[in-house]
């Protein structure tokens, strides 16, 4: 008797059955279509936008193992329980776990039994895991957070470095890298270092119009900070700091004024930041102090506010940290404070990483775009998306825009800087462009013959410092191109020469932002459509669910998803699977046990 053999299911049909949504968001189907033809793809996607998707999705449909590499213990195995409450034979092989619970993991794997095997590189990078992988039927490789490859030093992950050997180990698997923030200069590093340049790229627009940016002056941060979360008061928010010492001091400081703020760093227990997760994830009004251990994989839309008591490291990792505002499309601020003590603090962590030269200058050149970031005249939204080679119009939400700071006619300046860089030959970096200006007689200016230039001495009224932060607000206002993956150099972008022309003037902040209060703070609770009682009832079920299978709260239901139900209250099974986000699993699994306590709630109301 012939078994009719069945059909293998489409990307379309796993993503409703499984995953509970009815369409791909942008740049999803892409990615997984190159996957399932064999191509190797790089995909760059904004926080929120359905990553992981991405190859979750293909691996179901081609069978046999993915292997999924990612940096964090703790992202994986959410990752993990997030799968497999969703119904996919997830595993992961980890230093967290009991020697006997990585055994059994793999002898899951080998027997085939498993879809998708989370590694870090570090234990993937090995040849004994290496060539006990290369007798398994290895369909797809997917490399999570693959900024690090470029960003995190050989010296802190020197494994991520040795991925590109995954294209020698595995011939016939395509790689996918994922990451929510690149720009022109790491995706190169990656797409060279990874795949050899043999990858396509799918990069969606960076722009989240719906976070209001500002940046102030650090003055008393902790005024500020409390000034800042008062007025966003019944809002949940994101407090980012540099070290481990002033999260807690910073949560302390709310929490004495009533705040219901709480902790979150790498050196708290376990235990203790899973039960601050999952506070944070389901009690209202919570506001999270953390340093950057907090974010990755979190899933919480209402965060109304990212709120940096510190400089980030780069635009990039600032990028990634406000994209945790909002991902409900509803009104969100990014709020930074911007001090020279920040400068110094991040020019010595870049100086004392263990790196080679190379690094650490691409490293203060990013920094250097970061400072013009927060020096910017013009638009701060358009400063940031081009840093990422998009460009925009003034975007009226940021606080440039909204309250125009102070400006000084710098053209006859810029002019000088532009000069400098033309007769130079538009090839140095900003350092020596300065040297130029100030009349310096260095080694290497005497050796190309730059203090003969008609440029050398013309700027020796000025000190250095202002003309860096002339040269930084030039790059940040779109006059100046900066070579972050070459060696730094400068080069005169088109506006740059209609300034020379005389068709545009320079106007530029003398002196750091000033801080302001907040003029126009809103606050804002369940949407209006939403009742918020219900949904109040059905965050507390998630988290008693949660606890009881000992996993964080989200990974039972997004927000976004019990923001649906809230407002649809479904009576029945039916209507419970068609809530985004209810796949096939979590209907059988939370069904009835939803729909009962959304009936109740009902009831009680009268309704």
């Amino acid at each position: 008797m012939n078994v009719p053999v069945q059909p293998i299911p489409s990307s379309r049909q796993i993503l409703k059955d499984v995953f509970g949504f009815e369409a791909f968001r942008p740049g999803q189907q892409a990615a997984m279509d190159a996957a399932l033809e064999g191509r190797n793809v790089l995909c760059v996607m904004p926080t929120g936008s359905g990553k992981s998707l991405c190859f979750q999705v293909p691996a179901l449909v081609m069978g046999g193992l993915t292997i999924v590499v990612s940096p964090l213990v703790a992202l994986m195995q959410d990752q993990v329980e997030s799968l497999r409450l969703a119904g996919v034979a997830a595993d992961t092989i980890n230093s967290s776990r009991e020697r006997e619970d990585n055994v059994a993991a793999w002898r899951r794997a080998a027997a085939g039994q498993t879809r998708l095997l989370y590694l870090s590189p570090e234990r993937l990078m090995t040849e004994q895991m290496l060539a006990a992988l290369g007798r398994l039927p290895i369909r797809l490789i997917a490399v999570d957070e693959a900024h690090c490859i470029s960003q995190w030093g050989p010296a802190f992950r020197p494994d991520y470095e040795s991925l590109s050997r995954l294209r020698e180990v595995f011939p016939n698997a395509p790689v996918m890298a994922l990451t929510a923030t690149a720009d022109a200069s790491t995706r190169a590093d990656i797409a060279a270092r990874l795949f050899a340049d043999d990858v396509e790229q799918i990069v969606l627009g960076f722009d989240r119009p719906n976070i209001k940016l500002t940046v102030a002056a650090k003055a008393n941060w902790k005024q500020q900070l409390l000034s800042f979360v008062k007025a966003h008061k019944g809002q949940s928010g994101i407090v980012y700091c540099l070290s481990r010492k002033k999260t807690e001091e910073a949560a302390a400081l709310l929490a004495a004024e009533g705040i219901k703020a709480l902790a979150y760093h790498a050196g708290m227990s376990k235990e203790a930041r899973e039960a601050n997760q999952n506070a944070f994830m389901t009690e209202p009004y919570t506001v999270m102090v953390a340093t950057i251990a907090f974010g990755m994989g979190i899933d919480k839309a209402d965060v109304r506010y990212v709120f940096h008591a510190d400089l980030p490291g780069s635009l990039e990792s600032y990028y990634q940290e406000i994209g945790r505002a909002g991902r409900d499309g509803e009104a969100a601020e990014a709020h930074m404070l911007f001090g020279l003590g920040d400068i110094r603090m991040r020019r010595m962590f870049i100086d004392q990483e263990e790196s080679s030269d190379d690094r650490k200058r691409r490293e203060h050149q990013r920094l250097a775009a970061l400072i013009g970031y927060c020096e910017a005249s013009s638009c701060r939204r358009r400063t940031l998306l081009s840093y990422f080679g998009e460009a925009a119009e003034p975007c009226g939400n940021c606080d440039v825009c909204l309250h125009p700071a102070a400006t000084v006619d710098g053209t006859q300046d810029a002019c000088r800087i532009l000069d400098a860089i033309l007769q130079t030959g538009e090839r140095y970096g900003a350092a020596h462009i300065v040297d130029v200006l100030c009349g310096a007689e260095t080694e290497k200016i005497v050796a190309t013959g730059h203090n003969r230039l008609p440029a050398h001495g013309s700027g020796a009224a000025r000190k250095k410092t202002e003309w860096r932060s002339l040269i930084r607000q030039l790059v940040a206002g779109g006059f100046l191109d900066h070579d972050i993956a070459g060696f730094g150099g400068l080069s005169v972008a088109e506006d740059g020469r209609a300034l020379l022309r005389g068709e545009k003037p320079f106007l530029y902040r003398p002196d750091a932002p000033a801080a302001r209060k907040d003029r126009d703070g809103t606050s804002s609770g369940a949407p209006s459509d939403a009742d918020a009682a219900l949904l109040a009832a059905l965050k507390r079920l998630r988290l008693s669910i949660a606890a009881g299978r000992r996993v964080p709260a989200y990974l039972i239901f997004s927000d976004k998803t019990l923001l649906e139900m809230a407002r649809h209250a479904p009576r029945t099974l039916d209507d419970f699977a068609a809530i985004s986000g209810v796949g096939a699993s979590k209907l059988r699994d939370f069904g009835k046990t939803f729909l009962d306590a959304i009936a109740a709630h009902v009831a009680a109301a009268g309704g």
